[in-house]
């Protein structure tokens, strides 16, 4: 048995160590393609919700987020939330107790995420939270939504390629049976601690995108800010695309099959390589008995 263990314990090292480089290898695009599926289900779910409204449950719904946020409008942005004015922010656009207010799009790098109240982290791992304290992303003048997202993280990219945007890029936010587009105007790096960029201005419609800089060391904010514009395809009911996933993810799920077809042949070539050896030595021994003779 020991000597069984010492004789395959090199393969088993080799096979251990091959199957870790699969899986560090898979599991980013897998994460990805499975937080893709869940991103898609939730906006698909979301979209029922909506078919299943009426024109008046549209209206009624809409009219109160926009009523919030003239009343933001009037007192200002404070960035702090007491829980009466947290109880009445959860309320409003929550139309199916998921707390999906609606979904972005990013035609730029290709991503449709669901957009949840709040920016708590267990949203941030898998979606984009809008700031709390911020305009309803419902548009109207004097107001200014406000949505984060993550970068970098290997089981979803959410808001990874938002520095590839640049001005006159346009996004879109969805809420209900409406589509607002907004055209980026700004972008600003600024220390985590600075709002001055964030704040309301009259008349206008803004909406900016959130997330930490620079890539993997997170010590600044990007702020990509953008005004309404609009819309090319007009307002439009919610529905959902089928999931997209990009080459860069599909490639090494493609190289699977063939590292396991290579740890085949190399696990078999090392099997054939110790029977020679063993034959060889074997030989050896009868051919020195028969000088002996």
């Amino acid at each position: 048995m020991i000597g069984w263990i010492r004789r395959n314990l090199l393969s088993g090292v080799m096979v251990i160590g091959l199957l870790v480089g699969i899986g560090l290898l898979a599991y980013p695009s897998v994460a990805n393609y499975w937080n893709q599926f869940h991103q898609t289900r939730a906006i698909m779910s979301y979209s029922e919700a909506v078919d299943n409204m009426s024109t008046e449950d549209y209206k009624k719904i809409l009219n109160s987020a926009r009523e919030y946020n003239v009343r933001l409008a009037e007192r200002g942005l404070h960035w702090v939330m007491n829980d009466a004015d947290r109880a009445a922010y959860e309320k409003e656009l929550n139309i199916d107790g998921s707390g999906i207010m609606g979904y972005i799009s990013v035609p730029k790098f290709h991503i449709k995420v669901p957009i949840y109240h709040g920016t708590e982290e267990s949203v941030l791992q898998v979606a984009i939270g809008h700031l709390e304290t911020t305009s309803l992303p419902v548009g109207g003048k004097s107001t200014h939504t406000q949505v984060s997202g993550h970068r970098g993280l290997p089981s979803a990219r959410l808001f990874t390629d938002l520095d590839k945007i640049k001005e006159g890029d346009t996004w879109t936010i969805t809420v209900l049976n409406e589509t607002l587009t907004y055209e980026c105007d700004q972008i600003r790096i600024v220390e985590p601690e600075d709002f001055s960029e964030l704040g309301l201005i009259e008349g206008e419609d803004l909406c900016t995108l959130i997330t930490c800089t620079p890539y993997g060391i997170n010590t600044h904010r990007l702020l990509v800010r953008g005004h309404r514009v609009p819309n090319a395809q007009g307002s439009a009911e919610v529905t959902a695309d089928g999931i997209q996933i990009e080459p860069i993810y599909i490639a090494p799920i493609l190289a699977i099959p063939a590292i396991i077809l290579l740890l085949i042949i190399l696990l078999v070539s090392t099997r054939r390589a110790k029977r020679f050896n063993s034959d060889d030595v074997k030989h050896a021994y009868m051919d020195s008995m028969k000088l002996d003779q």
